[in-house]
């Protein structure tokens, strides 16, 4: 049997994780000095909730070794294959700690993946791995697969308000002054990894157009593959979102999902994102 590991930024809901069987590690989110696990103290809804009241900007610290070991023994003990997908190592200890447990529990058929993303662009790595292990793959050829389909997986988000990147040290703020004014809304993704701005567009309908053109640019989406659709706060509006993007990249039904700490730390209260996978 193939035992399936992610963390908590993958943004998979623990009831619906486990009806994937699913292990679920949590990292842990630190607001104004007070420590919460990730979906098991602190639940999205009610972190955005203490996100905007916070006198500081939250922090998340990555899981210990130890919080692997426990998993990869009953695995070991088990003789099952595991199989790890965590989010960025550009953005998280996460995957480092992971692979220091697969040294310290001394066992082979472990396979640590780094997924160059985390939210809904780790949901859907995830979510491949476990439709394979249920077809029958084997352990080696699912980390092959996977570490080859990761980099045909994207994600675009646009944020609705540039305080928190200028928190988070990813704006001046200067810049961060002049877009609110002039109502930019920076556009988002990961490139291998590191989360970074890609354009920035002035008011919802052109930010929505304008993660439309990256889409096109970037190539053609592989519609024979899920699509999630996420937000970070409340879900208001993004009916309008999606249907916006259907009408030009004319996808069918999507998978959608609250966005975590890691990237709502960033991000704030208000963005909407897509996530999808390339054609090859």
């Amino acid at each position: 049997m193939i035992k399936i590991i992610t963390d908590s930024t993958s943004d998979i809901d623990l009831k619906y994780a486990q009806e994937l069987n699913v292990e679920v590690v949590p990292l842990k989110v630190i607001i104004d000095g007070k420590e919460y696990k990730d979906r098991i103290d602190l639940q999205p809804e009610e972190f955005y909730d203490l996100l905007v009241n916070s006198q500081t900007l939250p922090s998340t610290s990555q899981p210990s070794p130890q919080d692997f070991v426990d998993l990869y023994e009953t695995a070991k003990n088990n003789n099952d294959s595991v199989i790890v997908i965590t989010l960025s190592s550009v953005i998280s200890g996460t995957y480092q700690s992971a692979n220091l447990a697969k040294d310290l529990v001394d066992y082979d058929d472990i396979y640590v993946i780094d997924s160059l993303g985390t939210t809904q662009m780790q949901r859907l790595l995830v979510l491949k791995a476990v439709a394979l292990r249920n077809e029958g793959m084997n352990a080696q050829d699912l980390y092959t697969f996977l570490e080859a389909y990761k980099h045909r997986i994207r994600l675009f988000a646009f944020v609705d308000t540039l305080e928190y990147l200028y928190k988070g040290g990813r704006l001046s703020r200067t810049a961060a002054t002049a877009g609110t004014l002039l109502k930019f809304k920076p556009i988002i993704g990961f490139d291998e990894g590191k989360l970074d701005v890609f354009a920035k567009a002035r008011g919802t309908q052109k930010a929505t157009a304008k993660i439309i053109d990256l889409i096109q640019q970037d190539g053609e989406m592989d519609l024979d593959e899920p699509i999630c659709i996420g937000y970070t706060g409340s879900s208001d509006g993004l009916d309008k979102f999606e249907n916006t993007l259907r009408e030009t990249l004319h996808f069918g039904e999507t998978l959608h999902g609250i966005v975590g700490p890691v990237i709502g730390t960033h991000a704030g209260p208000g963005a909407r994102l897509i996530a999808y996978v390339k054609k090859q």
